[in-house]
């Protein structure tokens, strides 16, 4: 099935209902396999069929909800082959013009360029390319611009407080007028003039600052959906009406009350878009670290170029303290690289020729010289942010209950307002005596107004305290700062429900091979039997193992090969799964590997004390034999990697259950287990048998995480409830997991637990917020408690305050104890 991604930044959404609403319209679309608005980053991520759907279609869906699309530009520049004349570049300019999601292109025929400005939503460069070719020209050389852009969120915020400045001008003039009347008990200088006077200033408020809201509040009703902008409206027009029925009717004025709320409400509207500025900056910083120039030789001399002009196969020159420009090879050169934008980690990592060198990594000491092996989207820094971007776009399995509720909330809220107004209307009596009792201490409870009056002033609180942004923002805010903070430490999560599964795991499942140990093993015992030399013993397993690829295999040849041992080549070479191998050797068969193997040769139990010895010192040792003669055994050993010991016991610490799964046999799998701590061990597991083991795991004990180096370990990892692959450098299995972890070391799956367990924290503490706040402050408005202004003020601090828990979550640490300890000696 065909399938594209692509994320759309929406504008004009104003709570969680406007995400809904422009969800639900892009799911109704034939060819959409899933959709996902955030409201906390405005943006729709969509996975369609470009067969059935088009972005087009997509950013029509969105405007059918009364919602838009934010559409950028970017600019291409086209070196373009086989023009002759001017005829050719009209030609080419009017074919580009034509097309849609072209918005400007220029053919100059002098330079062979075609400058071209378009919208990469609607069109990509290939497309533009083929147009090209289908005028009968070629494309002989491509660069592409992004268009320098002010930067949106700035512009949000400067908005925001534009618009909130001019609120409080029109307001304090009506507050400190106010103050008369609360005073004296009487209007100033007469009711007539104090009337129209709050009329005269909250219009402005309302109709000029506070357009954008009632506007979104048409388009709302007008698409028979309702969000906050429509409780906003309904509360500020009610309040603002009475200033003209005040002239003909025995009713309070609160027209100055509506410019009161909207001023509160836009107050709140820019500290949250500030709020959630900070929130969404782990993107921003993470393209701040690209390099913008590169420095490559041309000839054999240098040239500095634009990092976009950098090419597949480019030699680049990165001197001391300067940026390594795009992912490559070292060629020449020693240096200490400075890696902990990629990996978290502080400490330089020493990098010689051959040599894999990260993009946007800083080069600390020597000269290098760097072969391009990456650009563009496909550098690692690229597939970072695009993983980041994924993660903060997809849902967390408990935003699923939030966004029914939020669904359903705006309507019910209306519903309960209603139902306010009416009750007041009916049962005047019984609601005064509360408000009798609550005068001695809310000097705004005034019983003695008319019954009208107090109506209005119960429902129009009612429909400006209630607040489904708190709820919408509770859980994407923290997933937004979560996954960013991850990024930041190495930790890349691909999906918000990784974020929930982790911090529920009982056993984390460790591959040995390369994840508690450095996967690069050595020979450390030869023992012949009698009649055969160690020379003898090694140079048979080292011959047959030249025609396998397994590492313990390539340990044996390089040993040999380092001794100056002679090497025969094998014939008739077979890997027989999980047991070991076998080839002919001058007409000779030779086998290396387990008892299972080799259980039909003569003298197999006279090796058999020296193989448990050997496995009880955690290593793996393999039987040789030929002529169907014992010949010896061979011993190799991967060291364990740094950290695992102390990661292993931190984990087991933090409640967690341990298990290594391996192919080796029990007795070396037990002493590895026992020497790093690990809890349970899996023995003797064949790679294809790794599934069913997780399987049988998850029924026992529930969640189950399985970390692995991504590549052979992939369908484990897919079966995990979390699937973390480990590994370094660039050519990390990133599509294979759920979690990667890029340096490589042990101590990031107990970072990856505790952010998971922090994150999660702040999402139950926001959700908890922004429930209570609703199902508390709701009913003390019916009740006509509430004064419709500080109602909005409490509305605007409780989205304010989910974000800044939220944001609160940079303060937690996440590193493992041990390195903390380390730190501070």
């Amino acid at each position: 099935m065909a399938s594209e991604k692509v994320d759309l930044p929406i504008k004009g959404m104003t709570c969680t209902a406007c995400a809904q609403s422009i969800e639900k319209n892009l799911k109704k679309k034939k060819g959409v396999h899933s959709a996902s608005v955030n409201f906390a980053s405005e943006k729709a991520y969509v996975e369609f069929d470009p067969k059935m759907v088009t972005n087009k279609d997509l950013i029509e869906a969105v405007r059918e909800a009364g919602y838009d699309v934010a559409l950028k530009s970017k600019r291409l520049s086209l070196k373009i082959g086989g023009m002759s004349c001017a005829s050719c570049a009209q030609k080419i300019e009017k074919a580009l013009q034509k097309t849609e999601g072209i918005q400007e292109a220029h053919v100059n025929l002098a330079t062979e360029k075609a400058a071209i400005s378009y919208d990469p939503i609607q069109i990509t460069p290939e497309k533009i390319n083929k147009v090209i070719e289908g005028t009968g020209y070629q494309v002989v050389g491509e660069q592409e611009v992004e268009e320098k852009e002010t930067d949106q969120e700035e512009g949000k915020m400067l908005q925001a407080r534009r618009r909130m400045f001019w609120a409080w001008a029109f307001t304090v003039p009506i507050i400190t007028w106010m103050i008369p009347e609360m005073i004296l008990g009487k209007a100033w200088p007469s009711r007539l003039v104090f009337d129209l006077g709050m009329v005269i200033l909250a219009t402005p408020v309302m109709f000029w600052i506070g357009w954008p809201t009632l506007r979104s509040a048409g388009r709302a009703i007008f698409h028979k959906s309702a969000n906050m902008d429509v409780l906003i409206a309904m509360g500020t027009i009610a309040s603002y009406a009475t200033g003209f029925t005040t002239l003909f009717f025995p009713i309070a004025n609160y027209a100055g009350v509506a410019a009161m709320i909207f001023a509160f409400h836009l107050t709140g509207r820019y500290i949250e878009t500030m709020a959630k500025g900070r929130a969404s900056q782990a993107i921003k910083k993470l393209l701040e670290l690209g390099a913008k120039t590169a420095r490559i030789l041309v000839d054999g001399k240098e040239k500095e170029v634009p990092i976009e002009e950098v090419k597949l196969g480019d030699v680049m020159l990165v001197r001391p303290g300067e940026k390594i420009p795009t992912d490559g090879k070292i060629i020449e050169g020693d240096s200490a690289v400075d890696e902990s934008m990629a990996t978290g980690e502080s400490m330089p990592v020493r990098k010689k020729k051959g040599d894999e060198a990260i993009g946007a990594t800083v080069n600390q000491q020597g000269l290098l010289k760097v072969k391009a092996t990456k650009v563009g989207k496909d550098t690692f820094l690229s597939q970072v942010i695009k993983m980041v971007e994924e993660c903060q776009g997809s849902k967390v399995p408990i935003q699923e209950f939030t966004d029914r509720v939020t669904s359903y909330f705006v309507p019910a809220i209306l519903i309960v307002a209603a139902l306010t107004f009416i009750l007041w209307l009916i049962f005047p009596g019984a609601l005064k005596v509360v408000g009798m009792w609550a005068t001695s201490f809310l000097p705004w409870v005034n019983p003695n107004l008319g019954i009208f009056t107090l109506a209005i002033f119960a429902t129009v609180a009612v429909l400006v305290i209630a607040c489904p942004c708190a709820l919408g923002l509770a859980t994407p805010t923290a997933l937004m700062v979560g996954s960013g903070m991850g990024a930041e430490n190495g930790i890349l999560i691909r999906e918000g429900a990784a974020i929930q599964t982790l911090k529920d795991v009982h056993t984390v499942v460790f591959d040995k091979t390369g994840t508690i140990t450095k996967g690069k093993p050595g020979v450390t015992d030869i023992i012949p039997a009698k009649g055969f030399k160690v020379e003898e013993v090694l140079g048979l397993a080292a011959s047959v193992e030249m025609g396998s690829e397994h590492p313990l295999g390539q340990a044996m040849v390089k040993e040999a090969k380092e001794k100056g041992i002679s090497l025969v080549e094998p014939k008739d070479f077979e890997a027989v799964t999980g047991k070991g191998v076998k080839a002919r050797l001058k007409g000779k068969e030779v086998l290396v590997g387990s008892r299972k193997l080799v259980v039909q040769a003569r003298g197999a139990d006279l090796m058999e004390r020296a193989l448990k010895r050997l496995e009880e010192e955690a290593k793996t040792a393999m039987l040789v034999a030929t002529d169907d003669r014992i010949a010896g055994v061979i011993a190799v050993a991967d060291t364990l990697k740094e950290d695992s010991i102390q990661a292993i016991r931190e984990l087991e610490k933090m409640g967690i259950e341990t298990a290594i799964i391996t192919g080796d046999n029990r007795g070396t799998a037990e002493a590895i287990a026992k020497k790093v701590g690990i809890s349970r061990v899996l023995a003797e597991v064949l790679p294809d048998g790794k599934v069913d083991e997780i399987k049988r795991l998850q029924t026992e004990v529930g969640t189950v995480a399985m970390v692995g180096d991504g590549i052979n370990d992939a369908p484990a990892l897919t079966q995990a409830n979390v699937g973390i692959a480990i590994g370094t450098g660039t050519d990390i299995a990133i599509e294979a997991s759920d979690v990667t972890l890029i340096s490589g070391n042990l101590s990031g799956v107990v970072s990856a637990i505790k952010l998971s367990r922090a994150t999660f924290r702040k999402i139950k503490q926001n959700l908890y917020w922004a429930f209570g706040y609703n199902i508390a402050a709701i009913p003390v408005a019916m009740l006509g408690l509430l004064h419709p202004v500080i109602a909005e003020a409490a509305m605007a601090f409780s989205s304010i305050s989910v974000v800044t828990n939220a944001n609160r979550l940079k303060r937690v640490n996440i590193h493992p104890d041990y390195l903390e300890k380390e730190s501070k000696n």
